[in-house]
């Protein structure tokens, strides 16, 4: 039997296959003069081999058009970071990567994001010359320093709080449009609707005159095709002219707009600001932004409303339960955008030398950045490629980018999807997917079909058996859904008494299809009944059973209601809503040794995570404490699963862990995790003392946080790096609560400093620290708080890395 190994990978190289001991570039490279020389192999800029699915590499092929995550897997799982000598540039296809790269703006410049990246030749140069075109930085492709005061100077129309006022008039003109052939029985959504509402849209939010839609729709793909696209020579003296001709009509448009910039629109907005900042709002970049805006407002949402409604109507399953829950459908907007976004890749420069992915880039490289790749990367989204519409995490998704470049539209984007989710689903529930072939302009950015043929039985419309229907409104979220509102039913298979006090729930789907995948230190939210309570539970089962969730519940004696509730009322057959999985205490599964402690219920986590070690053959011990043994849920089961490598620790026996001697010595190479009370997890903090900042990660059990109390608190601000701006938060507003009405995205989860999901970095000013998550060494060191529930110290001005 042969030995298997692992591709090899130079220091500061991408990994590259082999086949027949030779790479795909030397295996198809010219030969050399010397025709007895071996073939030369292709290599990357900085002089590394390119394995033969890089060589292969091409985004403007059919497969990339049609499923960009899909099409670089290979990449994502083998070569996260690679070249493409087709395309001269790296390409970037992992989360923790692109999102580190949005992150800074310094090292990665945005300067080529509306670069042509296929070159035009001389005679459409001419052309694009005579018509004046002189498309100059937006706030796409800027940098800094004028980047961020542009920004921060056009900001304002595009808060939750402004974009509100344009919600009605969304809603009239979606109902236009689907009276105009909801009795037809068939439809291009596309032409008939996704195309032109946001485009109205978009010319209502900028102050553009609703004139030449169609003019406009041409001009707007001339633009991508230009900017992402291929086109063959013979095609770019036509483009040229279109986007000459689209150049010069939103200078026709501005020009118009300046006689009288009191109207409502974000240019005439741009324009006062202009006399207000003249260095700053200048005539060329407004000219720019006129005809990047009108690309950028409404192609995006047009695609991404296209690509949603396809998605969703390939999944009856999903189709259906947002029919029958319409509070759904804001977590469905983006998981939608996840997993079939409209915005397949970014590109951006690298500024100076740099490490991505521990591969070397060298100043001056062009980068493809796969969002849509990230948006797959199971490292991030667990069982990514299934479509789950109450998936926890959807709003990670990258589509909308991230940092200091984020879309500043993204909200008018979600309400747009929002409403037009809620229109089909509630007038068409009937409508299905016509047998049809999916076609999309190639470029390597922006995608969504070009025709959306769908049909139905008009003389199935609800509206004909109840015209009351139309008057339903379902709340538009504007900005991210929240997590308190995306639930599932689950129905109780069974209940089991595992220990003293504690009882082991087995949940299953109600049509018995599979759930969602789960990771290691994953937890549900169970709404318990009608008491209003919802409390969070560690996943205890195996993760690769998809039939079920398992979680143990221990009837605490000063319960606030949800495990008592549990003990008392729940039994097989009764139906549940839960929330998630979501993991906030994941499992790092390259770890080279595992120390695992549990104590008491703790044990429900990090049983998983010690059946996982064990599966993938890491190093582990499993360490357990209890009061006694009758009190300790699971032994049978973990002593059958890891023999010697259990040590359990029954205190009425005698048997204590002693965590000095366990801990000792500090090792690089393990990593401590630990779930249990609060004393056991503070005795671990402090043998941790020695050990790496990093080696112990800890999960807790409850919150002492109590309700915001304005009277004992004081206002602060926070100036946000990132984007330019100054927060200030009220007394009886939360961190969290001001960051979102300023358009700034922040994941959140309990909102009860347990999870530590709303984390945000602190670069100055000191915190008041109110979570259960930070250790006492993280608390010190001042770098991160809970945007949830920490504030500043004594009203005090704090700096963050938003």
């Amino acid at each position: 039997m042969s030995e298997r190994t692992e591709p090899a990978r130079a220091q500061g190289c991408p990994f590259h296959s082999q086949t027949h001991g030779q790479t795909h570039a030397q295996a198809h490279a010219p030969a050399p003069a010397d025709s007895g020389a071996a073939a030369q192999p292709l290599l990357s800029p900085t002089g590394c081999p390119v394995s033969a699915r890089a060589a292969d590499f091409d985004p403007f092929e059919d497969g990339y058009q049609q499923d960009p995550p899909d099409y670089v897997r290979w990449a994502r799982e083998q070569e996260p970071v690679f070249y493409s000598p087709r395309l001269g540039y790296w390409v970037v296809t992992r989360y923790d990567d692109i999102k580190a790269i949005f992150r800074d703006n310094l090292t990665f410049s945005p300067s080529i994001a509306l670069e042509k990246i296929t070159p035009t030749g001389d005679e459409a140069n001419a052309v694009l010359a005579s018509y004046g075109y002189a498309m100059n930085r937006t706030l796409v492709n800027e940098d800094e320093p004028a980047h961020m005061p542009r920004r921060r100077v056009l900001m304002e129309p595009f808060t939750p709080e402004q974009l509100q006022h344009h919600e009605p008039m969304v809603r009239r003109l979606t109902r236009e449009y689907v009276d105009r052939f909801i009795d037809d029985g068939k439809a291009d959504l596309v032409d008939q609707i996704l195309w032109e509402v946001p485009l109205t849209v978009a010319l209502h939010f900028l102050g553009v005159p609703e004139e030449d839609m169609d003019l406009l729709r041409k001009y707007s793909i001339a633009h991508t095709v230009n900017t992402w696209g291929r086109p063959k020579p013979e095609e770019q003296v036509e483009v040229a002219h279109a986007v000459g001709n689209f150049w010069q009509l939103a200078g026709r448009i501005l020009d118009k707009m300046r006689q009288d910039p009191s109207g409502p629109g974000w240019m005439q907005y741009g324009i006062r600001k202009q006399k207000e900042y003249p260095d700053v709002v200048t005539d060329s970049y407004l000219h720019s932004m006129m005809m990047a805006g009108i690309v950028a407002a409404h192609e995006t949402t047009a695609n991404a409303s296209a690509n949603a409604i396809k998605l969703l109507l390939q999944h009856p399953d999903a189709w259906r339960q947002l029919c029958e829950d319409p509070s759904l459908i804001p977590n469905a907007v983006e998981e939608c955008l996840r997993h079939n976004g409209s915005v397949a890749a970014w590109r951006r420069l690298a500024t100076r030398d740099v490490q991505i992915g521990g591969v070397d880039i060298p100043a001056g490289a062009k980068l493809l950045i796969v969002t849509s790749s990230a948006n797959h990367d199971e490292r991030h989204f667990a069982d990514a490629d299934l479509f789950d519409i109450r998936r926890a995490n959807a709003s990670d998704q990258l589509t909308f980018g991230y940092g200091a470049h984020q879309c500043m539209g993204k909200n008018l984007a979600r309400m747009e999807m929002q409403i037009f989710l809620e229109e089909f689903t509630r007038r068409l529930p009937h409508m299905k997917l016509s047998e049809q072939k999916f076609t999309y302009v190639p470029n390597t950015s922006f995608r969504g079909p070009e025709h959306l043929w769908v049909e139905w039985d008009p003389s199935q419309n609800p509206e004909r058996r109840n015209p009351a229907l139309l008057q339903a409104r379902t709340p538009v979220r504007i900005g991210e859904p929240s997590s308190h509102a995306i639930n599932r039913t689950v129905v109780v298979e069974r209940v089991t008494r595992v220990a003293d006090d504690i009882v082991r729930l087995r949940l299953v789907s109600p049509d018995g299809k599979p759930l969602p995948r789960w990771s290691p230190g994953s937890h549900i939210d169970v709404e318990c009944g009608n008491t209003g309570v919802s409390r969070q539970y560690s996943l205890c089962g195996d993760p690769a059973d998809t039939q079920a969730f398992e979680i143990a519940v221990l009837r605490e004696t000063e319960s606030r209601g949800g495990s008592a509730w549990i003990h008392r009322e729940l039994k097989a057959g009764d139906r549940l809503r839960i929330r998630g999985p979501r993991n906030h205490f994941r499992l790092d599964e390259s770890a080279r040794r595992l120390i695992l402690i549990a104590g008491g219920i703790g044990i429900t986590p990090i049983s998983a995570m010690a059946r996982r070690a064990r599966e993938l053959g890491i190093d582990y011990q499993l360490h357990y404490c209890g009061r006694g043994r009758a009190s300790m849920a699971l032994l049978d089961e973990l002593a059958a699963l890891h023999g010697e490598r259990l040590h359990v620790y029954a205190r009425d026996e005698g048997a204590r862990a002693d965590l000095g001697a366990l801990l000792g010595q500090p090792d690089a190479a393990t990593q401590i995790y630990a779930c249990g009370p609060a004393r056991m997890l503070d005795a671990l903090a402090a043998c941790c003392a020695s050990w790496p900042e990093d080696a112990l990660r800890v999960e807790h059990f409850t919150s002492t946080l109590g309700a915001l109390d304005p009277s004992k608190e004081q206002a602060f601000e926070a100036e946000l790096k990132d984007s330019g701006i100054v927060v200030t938060v009220r007394a009886d507003q939360t961190l969290l609560a001001a960051l979102r009405a300023a358009n700034i995205d922040v994941q959140s989860d309990c909102e009860e400093g347990l999870c530590g999901s709303c984390e945000v970095r602190v670069l100055a000013g000191e915190i008041d620290h109110r979570d259960v998550v930070l250790t006492r060494a993280e608390r010190e060191a001042n770098g991160k708080m809970m945007s949830c529930c920490s504030r500043a110290k004594c009203g005090q001005r704090i700096v963050l890395e938003l």
